[in-house]
């Protein structure tokens, strides 16, 4: 689904690297937590293997698509979901889906059908043809989460996908993640929270100062007894 290979970004103005030698790979039908503290790199690893912004060196493979080198590829087998719902506050949920829809050339009808499905399911239906300026946080999220679902991506990244969310809001988002693993897909998210990544994820990276600490296998770690939360601050305390 997902190969990274000596993943290096260093934006102009920091002395060090904000991703350094970072090199994952993700599997078909799994559901992938990212941890880490502020600044730890997770944001910049997301915006390299969506596209967003280049990085320095390495390698980004997306569903057997270089990103260097076919990222038109790359890019239609990715759904992502910012932290800063970055939509069009003009246009109506509706009318920025179908943008969005167009856009991944999805054909009218399946467009239309999947937002049906998708509006349904995140409790969206009755402000669909609302301007998204009058949408409450929450709405917000949901709408750029149907928009990335539209053309139903085999990668799903989410950038902070539950922060500020209610929990009826949360238990919808979590429960098309699984979905949409169960659909042989996967699912890639930052996180701060921890309860949530230990009951949610397959496996889980934990990011410090720009690299890749540890990949651990939820099920495995958690038969031994340890705490995740406890494990994730003592390896980043410095």
């Amino acid at each position: 689904m997902l190969t990274i290979k000596n993943l290096n970004k260093k934006y102009k103005s920091n002395e060090r690297y904000s991703v350094k030698d970072l090199s994952l790979t993700l599997k078909d039908g799994e559901i992938f937590g990212f941890l880490g503290k502020n600044g730890a790199g997770k944001s910049t690893t997301i915006k390299c293997l969506t596209g967003i912004i280049p990085f320095d060196s390495g390698e980004i493979t997306i569903c057997g698509h270089d990103l260097k080198k076919d990222p038109i590829g790359a890019k239609l087998n990715v759904g992502y979901v910012p932290d800063d719902h970055a939509v069009y506050d003009n246009l109506t949920g509706r009318e920025y889906v179908v943008f969005m829809g167009n856009i991944y050339g999805v054909d009218k009808e399946t467009i239309e059908k999947r937002i049906n499905t998708f509006s349904q399911l995140f409790s969206m239906t009755k402000f669909l043809d609302k301007q998204i300026r009058s949408y409450s946080h929450g709405m917000k999220q949901k709408i750029c989460i149907i928009a990335a679902l539209i053309h139903n991506p085999k990668f799903w990244v989410l950038d902070e996908p539950l922060m500020g969310l209610d929990p009826q809001s949360i238990a919808e988002i979590k429960g098309y993640m699984i979905e949409h693993r169960r659909l042989g897909n996967t699912v890639f998210f930052s996180s701060h929270n921890i309860d949530m990544v230990e009951k949610l994820c397959d496996r889980v990276g934990i990011m410090h100062n720009g690299q890749l600490l540890e990949v651990i296998d939820v099920k495995e770690f958690l038969a031994t007894g340890q705490s995740l939360e406890e494990y994730f601050l003592n390896l980043t305390n410095n």
